[in-house]
């Protein structure tokens, strides 16, 4: 079964459904979320980040937020985060996700394709969250202090995926 997409206006009316690959070849505005996990510590916040498999269909290699995707036709984001929280970091335990700013963004990416998304951010705090990589979706992840992500994002903002530097920005103003 291919994968799909649920296609929308800028408003975020639901429009249709398309093929995922055909979406992203064809720059057409689709649905997305971008979950954000945080921690606090004496030092300061900190954020669960990937770095995505190499074989990823677009932005291998990158470094991004804790979790993105797409969620099915008439799934809640709750849902749809849980569902792939597990199917790329392997994390089963129950997180509260609160629901942070939606934005629109497109941006052509590598193979040829666009991202171009109405992309819903979800928030969680979690102390520990318990990882078991999928090598086929994340190559590695860590926690990121909001120092390290400034400064990379100075210095050398192309490690990260395109759509990162803006879901950063609302999560950190949002939890300010």
């Amino acid at each position: 079964m291919k994968s799909q997409v649920v296609l929308v206006d800028k408003s975020g009316e639901a429009t249709g459904l398309a093929d995922k690959m055909e979406a992203h070849k064809q720059g057409w505005l689709h649905l997305a979320f971008s979950i954000m996990v945080y921690r606090e510590r004496s030092s300061g916040r900190e954020y669960l980040l990937q770095r995505r498999a190499l074989s990823k269909y677009h932005s291998g290699g990158l470094w991004t937020n804790t979790c993105c995707s797409h969620p099915m036709s008439g799934e809640p984001f709750d849902v749809a985060a849980k569902r792939r929280m597990e199917e790329e970091l392997g994390v089963t335990q129950p997180l509260d996700y609160q629901l942070g700013d939606r934005f629109c963004y497109r941006a052509e990416l590598d193979n040829d394709l666009i991202e171009y998304e109405l992309d819903q951010i979800l928030i969680s705090e979690a102390d520990q969250v318990n990882i078991v990589p999928v090598d086929d979706e994340i190559m590695d992840h860590r926690w990121w202090t909001e120092q390290d992500i400034d400064a990379a994002i100075a210095d050398s903002p192309d490690v990260f995926t395109a759509w990162f530097t803006d879901v950063y920005s609302r999560v950190k103003a949002q939890l300010s």
